[in-house]
């Protein structure tokens, strides 16, 4: 399993991870306590293609799903997510990196979350060739 410093954190899924899309019933139905709408500030979405990737992007939002694990699931699912981003702690091929963002959530309040943004190679090549979504929402994209 992969290990995680600190306590338990939500995530924040904005993609093949939120309600109605081919992954969600996969990884996490069953696993969690609670879903939320949530957004990611100072990111940008950028259509992959087949699946979205967030790179950091001042003034620009993600718009998303902010997922509470069920404690006793919490380990397997982040194990999990680690292995559908094809993300392992320090391998420079990674797509995705797992970092800790503040999370704002409907009500305005914000909370620190796991969300895996694109890796510094990945994020610099959709920067400079990618499409961008730009309604910052993978359910939108058309």
């Amino acid at each position: 399993m992969t290990p995680h410093p600190g306590p338990p954190l939500p995530f924040f899924v904005y993609g093949t991870l939120r309600p109605g899309e081919a992954n969600h019933d996969l990884f996490l139905r069953g696993r969690t306590t609670a879903e939320e709408p949530a957004r990611l500030p100072d990111t940008a979405l950028y259509d992959g293609p087949g699946y979205p990737y967030a790179v950091d992007a001042p003034g620009s939002e993600v718009r998303g799903e902010l997922v509470t694990a069920r404690p006793e699931s919490y380990d397997t699912l982040l194990t999990a997510l680690d292995r559908l981003e094809e993300y392992i702690p320090g391998d420079p091929r990674n797509l995705y990196e797992r970092v800790t963002r503040p999370v704002l959530r409907a009500d305005g309040t914000t909370t620190p979350a796991w969300v895996y943004l694109a890796a510094p190679r990945v994020a610099a090549h959709l920067r400079a060739t990618g499409t961008r979504i730009e309604t910052g929402d993978w359910l939108s994209r058309g």
